[in-house]
């Protein structure tokens, strides 16, 4: 027989119901008390990001709790790894690159946004020595004159590359800690803006380290938004390429010929890409030859470039190029010797469809 005193297993239970109960609300109650929004699951919880986080707090002197809300609501984007994983393969040749950037409908945006943007095209040229013409295609290449500025929340984006892309992940994480500071000084969530992939942004598609480093507010109200404003994105532009030794007056792109007997042996050493740098005193030496004026030859070092065109009866064709300077300076847009080409072919092409009519 029990004792009077024991406890029956129903009454048991009912007590350790109470003290579960009551440990449940006691932990409610504390976190009420020392947060005011919970953080959800995700990369919030993650070590490397509270690191992250712990960096950023010390050395900018952000609001911990404030940026653990904006990492819990962080996705991670699978679509943006993967595109970054690709295999490299080999690039295409210049006639396949070309068209697209080349097109009658982009040639007629470019004169439509020149005529759109006279005022500041021309106050930029004067400023910053870039020919406006070099700006607009910069635009036209990067974003169709700000139609496609990216899908992607720019903090998903970066989120994604700087905690799951390992081999770039330095790169992104500076990136991400830029971008706090930009969307701090701008006012505005860093959850708000949408951009690339690779987390650039606005209509001349900068990354966040650039916007900090080269973006203008060149319409002077306060602000500097490469989203809305035309100005500034023209400004921007144009003090980017400024400040990459952009020279004004200068060459881009001046056509060359390569003598013949040398020929083989000059074009087995470019592959199709950008050669060293070298005077044109050294490539005259070696067979290559600039087709300009004497006023129109730079001093400097410059390189040659071979362009491929589209064969004619299964024989390969290209043709050939003095690189100048400046040709360099759009690589520092984007290091590719197709892209700074497009983007030269495409600003004559809309200069003499805005100065002469496009047939």
């Amino acid at each position: 027989m029990s004792p009077t005193n024991a406890r029956t297993p129903f009454q048991i239970a009912v007590v350790a119901c109470i003290v579960v109960w009551t440990s449940l609300l006691a932990a409610s109650l504390e976190a009420a008390t020392t947060t005011k929004q919970p953080i959800s699951s995700g990369y919030a919880n993650r070590a490397d990001v509270r690191m992250f986080v712990d960096e950023l707090a010390k050395e900018q002197g952000f609001d911990r709790r404030q940026l653990m809300r904006w990492f819990a609501a962080a996705q991670f984007q699978p679509k943006i790894v993967a595109a970054m994983q690709r295999p490299i393969v080999e690039p295409p040749k210049w006639f396949d690159y070309a068209p697209q950037f080349l097109s009658a409908e982009r040639i007629d945006g470019g004169v439509a946004y020149f005529r759109a943007h006279e005022e500041d095209l021309a106050r930029a040229e004067r400023e910053f020595g870039v020919p406006a013409e070099i700006i607009v295609a910069i635009i036209g290449v990067e974003t169709y004159y700000g139609r496609n500025m990216g899908s992607y929340r720019v903090f998903d984006a970066l989120t994604t590359l700087a905690f799951d892309y390992p081999r770039r992940a330095a790169f992104f994480r500076g990136e991400l800690k830029s971008f706090l500071r930009l969307a701090h000084d701008q006012g505005i969530s860093p959850l708000a803006p949408k951009g690339s992939f690779a987390g650039a942004m606005g209509v001349p598609q900068f990354m966040p380290g650039s916007y900090l480093r080269y973006a203008v507010d060149f319409d002077g109200d306060g602000k500097v938004d490469l989203w809305t404003s035309g100005a500034d994105a023209i400004g921007s532009v144009a003090n980017y390429l400024a400040r990459h030794d952009w020279q004004a007056g200068g060459p881009v792109l001046l056509p060359a010929t390569i003598d013949a007997a040398a020929r083989d042996t000059i074009v087995g050493k470019l592959d199709g890409g950008l050669s060293e740098r070298r005077s044109l005193f050294a490539w005259e030496d070696d067979g290559v030859f600039a087709d300009a004026l004497a006023s129109e030859l730079p001093v400097d070092p410059v390189g040659l470039l071979m362009l491929e065109e589209q064969p004619v009866g299964g024989e390969e064709r290209a043709s050939y190029w003095i690189a100048c300077p400046n040709f360099y300076s759009i690589t520092r847009y984007n290091r590719s010797r197709l892209y700074a080409s497009a983007v030269f072919n495409l600003a004559q092409a809309v200069k003499t469809a805005r100065d002469y009519g496009r047939p």
